[in-house]
């Protein structure tokens, strides 16, 4: 009888049992002069007590403009020095800090802040194209005229201000400055009571998903959730005071708060931010001119990075270890990673923003193949199950839905039962909706999203295979398979797909190549050459996107 697709992560691993809060307290008690935050595009460098310092005013400044613990604070703003220090502030005062996605508009901006009854919201005065200020001034028209802290707006009836992280923000916003002033208000002894009334278990933070149907909704996760996942994350890849790590993904996304800032706070490791958004070249120069021991990205931005024609100028050799997530990682880029920029260690995680966000991972020494096949066992203190439609645990090696339960797990969605109910069965699983199989060790393949997979002619086709697939050829540099509506067959595969530089090959050629080495009902009706695709900001290609464009410019 083959065994079940469950498994139990390492039980020797102790959780921690306290609040983000008084975790950084003793970090910056152990590691006062060790650097832990540096910050490349605003010129700016603290060490743990500077920064553990810093936070704690900003704490006495949020209790000062009114929020209690439980309250909701929203963060609109790229990566930068205030969005860190924000965290960790709205953490030791017992504020929920409400994420929001710095490519957001109008609409979307109403919609977070209006679910999440935010009181105050902190936003950066401008990102690529996106003006904060204008938008929050159509939004809140009432916000020029009002005192501050005494907002009274019709559109966002709980919201109560807005602080800008411009050196000069218009009328009615309160800058950072003012927002530091207002901590002369608390006491120091006040601010620690509070902090000390906290209990692991309390919600600090929310994250909007990124649902291709439907409204966003708030994943809610505790103290218990982050800074346990992003100490293990931090154990896994080895981490010490010693390490420096390179963050140039979104901080406003569990991968850069949790996995980056977290993963490091709770070990003393430096966090380095490259620029606000991603950048290869301002990456690369990060992890030269800062000795980086780790780097973090998506294989798109380990891609980006590789193929950059000023990538020698910079010494790389003192990385070792990082992340890799967010989406499969072809052979040929994970074999670039290790030999060109010399990340051994480096490892993929696996999760979602729900699980806060990793499930599963690999670990530093695991062979090539099982870092590019699978996405490793599962954590400490967590289990995987795989089950079939009727919720049946399936055979190992038989395709399942991949299943998580344990601390990590979100405490619900906010303020929507029913989507939670809906997510976390009544036994405490997480369903992730992703597709799976589980070998004999506990590996964990992914083969697609359940929504994901085509159906070509009753033939079931899964877009990573085909996606890895096509990477074999010479001339691919990145590929992203989906399906769209089709008459005759139910669906059509399309592939679109990214050349290395200097490359060239026909729609034709590629055809033939793919029919002499894949059955025929796995070759692409239709593929389209790009320069990029369509990406979230944090990187993730949004196949959904894919679709639409090949169906509107369908002959």
């Amino acid at each position: 009888m083959n065994a079940s697709s469950y498994t139990q992560g390492r039980q020797d691993k102790p959780l921690l049992t306290s609040t983000i809060g008084a975790v950084l307290d003793e970090t910056a008690a152990r590691f006062p002069r060790r650097e832990a935050l540096v910050v490349h595009h605003q010129d700016l460098r603290f060490t743990w007590a500077e920064l553990t310092a810093e936070t704690e005013v900003m704490a006495r400044a949020l209790m000062a403009i009114g929020l209690d613990a439980g309250d909701r604070l929203g963060i609109w703003a790229p990566n930068c020095a205030e969005w860190c220090i924000a965290q960790f502030a709205s953490a030791k005062a017992g504020v929920v800090l409400v994420n929001i996605n710095p490519a957001y508009r109008t609409s979307e901006l109403e919609y977070a802040l209006k679910q999440s009854g935010c009181s105050w919201l902190i936003c950066s005065d401008n990102f690529k194209t996106s003006d904060y200020h204008a938008m929050i001034r159509r939004l809140v028209p009432e916000l020029s005229h009002a005192r501050h802290g005494a907002l009274r707006a019709a559109r966002l009836p709980d919201l109560r201000g807005v602080v800008s992280l411009a050196a000069t923000p218009p009328e009615g916003f309160v800058s950072w400055k003012e927002l530091r002033a207002h901590a002369e208000e608390v006491s120091p002894d006040v601010a620690q009571a509070r902090q000390d009334s906290l209990q692991f278990d309390d919600p600090i933070n929310i994250q909007y998903t990124s649902g291709t149907t439907g409204f966003p909704k708030g994943a809610t996760l505790s103290h218990h959730n982050i800074l346990n996942n992003g100490y293990m994350v931090g154990e896994s890849i080895g981490l010490t005071e010693n390490d420096r790590v390179v963050i140039p993904v979104p901080l406003y996304h569990c991968f850069g708060m949790v996995m980056g800032n977290l993963a490091c706070m709770t070990h003393g490791s430096a966090m380095i931010y490259p620029n606000d958004s991603f950048d290869p070249l301002l990456t690369l120069r990060a992890v030269g001119d800062e000795k980086a021991t780790a780097l973090y990205g998506v294989p798109t931005m380990f891609i980006a990075e590789l193929d950059h024609p000023q990538r020698k100028d910079f010494d790389l050799s003192t990385l070792r270890t990082g992340i890799m997530a967010g989406s499969n990682c072809p052979i040929e880029v994970m074999r670039r990673v290790i030999d060109e920029l010399h990340m051994k260690e480096v490892q993929i995680a696996y999760g979602m923003t729900e699980t806060s966000p990793v499930s599963l991972q690999t670990r530093p020494d695991d062979d090539l193949e099982l870092r590019v096949t699978t996405v490793g066992r599962t954590q400490p203190q967590l289990e995987t199950k795989l089950i079939d439609g009727n919720g049946r645990v399936v055979p190992r090696g038989q395709i399942g839905e991949i299943c998580t339960r344990g601390y990590s797990v979100m405490l619900g969605y906010w303020n929507n039962p029913a989507a939670t109910q809906e997510a976390i069965d009544s036994a405490r699983w997480m369903h992730t909706g992703d597709l799976g199989t589980m070998d004999e060790n506990g590996y964990v393949r992914i083969v697609g999203r359940s929504k994901d997979m085509i159906i070509r002619g009753g033939e079931n086709i899964y877009p990573r295979e085909l996606e890895e697939f096509l990477f074999t050829h010479p001339a691919v540099a990145d590929v992203q398979v989906v399906g769209i509506a089709d008459a005759r067959y139910g669906e059509e595969i399309v592939a679109w797909i990214r050349l290395h530089p200097d490359q060239d090959v026909t729609e034709e050629g590629m055809r033939e190549w793919c029919k002499e080495r894949i059955a025929h009902f796995k070759v692409p009706r239709h593929f389209r050459f790009v320069e990029e695709f369509p990406m979230t900001i944090t990187g993730k290609v949004q196949k959904f996107r894919i679709r639409e464009i090949t169906m509107e410019n369908l002959p």
